[in-house]
């Protein structure tokens, strides 16, 4: 019988800015435990307004914790039993909800897709209305919140070293994919022994692209079971949802990027199917939607969405 666990928001159970496999774990579990864990906006106190209250676990985290490569504060790591090398970590997302009553959106310096056309550097502070499930922004525009975590992750293979949380990679990380929402389930590859299970970088609401650097940056509260496959063997991170499959694709070029979710993607219908390659590569062109995640992370990403009815 899975157990349940609540990893409390303190500074000791979080990092700041980076992903590294020998961070001490924060929490031990066994395979399909089931984990609540806390995240905070990304970002110094630079980004905290002025008329505003901020949670006060917030500000001890902001206080406390040594300023890393990144802006971003994660929790974790969480310790699998059994997990080893070539395992895939199964991240069940079961329910994501934010935390905070406000969240913010930036402009900054040599960030973003038009970094060279919007130098008027601005950080506005959009009001979470969680009865009516909206951010409210400054000119009265309500927008419905869509919660998510923009970081999930294992630890990097040993031999990266500390990795800025900033650029996603094949362990997952900084991948900010809006559809990683609660109902959605994750496969991640394993690089160390206990998996090392990290989440962070709360997201009210996003769109495909993110494009000026920032999404709503807010707290978030997310639950997760995390189940051990010795059965599956991933070198990317791949997703599903009830309705879809999702191939992910990460690289410096937004080419490059598509090309590797097309290619993931094949992969897995060839996989869950008794499609020929040839086959499985039309059946993506007819109704694979290829969508661009993020385009400010310096790895960019693509992620292919595919119906699981055509399988």
């Amino acid at each position: 019988m899975s157990r349940r666990f609540e990893i409390p928001a303190t500074p000791e159970n979080m990092v700041l800015g980076y992903l590294d496999s020998t961070t001490p774990p924060v929490l031990e579990v066994a395979s399909g435990d089931v984990v609540t864990l806390h995240s905070f906006p990304a970002g110094g106190k630079e980004t905290l307004p002025d008329n505003l209250p901020v949670p006060a676990d917030y500000m001890a985290a902001l206080d406390t914790l040594p300023p890393g490569p990144g802006p971003h504060f994660i929790t974790g790591p969480v310790y699998v039993q059994g997990a080893q090398p070539g395992d895939t970590l199964q991240v069940d997302i079961l329910d994501v909800k934010v935390r905070q009553d406000w969240g913010f959106v930036s402009i900054l310096p040599l960030l973003g897709t038009l970094p060279d056309e919007f130098t008027d550097y601005e950080t506005i502070h959009p009001v979470v209305d969680h009865a009516k499930n909206v951010c409210v922004m400054p000119w009265g525009t309500e927008i419905p919140l869509d919660p998510f975590f923009g970081i999930i992750a294992t630890a990097p293979p040993p031999a990266w070293g500390r990795c800025g949380s900033p650029v996603p990679r094949a362990f997952g990380g900084n991948m900010d994919n809006k559809e990683l929402r609660a109902g959605t389930t994750l496969y991640l590859p394993v690089f160390n022994e206990g998996a090392l299970f990290f989440a962070g970088d709360g997201h009210g609401v996003q769109g495909d692209g993110e494009v000026c650097i920032t999404a709503l940056e807010t707290g978030v509260t997310g639950t997760f079971r995390l189940t051990l496959r010795k059965d599956m063997r991933l070198d990317w991170p791949f997703a599903e949802s009830a309705t879809h499959l999702m191939s992910i694709g990460l690289d410096e070029d937004l080419d490059d990027a598509a090309k590797q979710a097309t290619r993931e993607m094949v992969k897995h219908v060839c996989e869950r199917t008794n499609l020929s390659r040839n086959q499985a590569y039309m059946l993506c062109s007819l109704a694979g939607n290829l969508r661009v995640t993020q385009m400010v992370d310096g790895n960019k990403g693509v992620h292919m969405l595919l119906a699981k009815s055509l399988l």
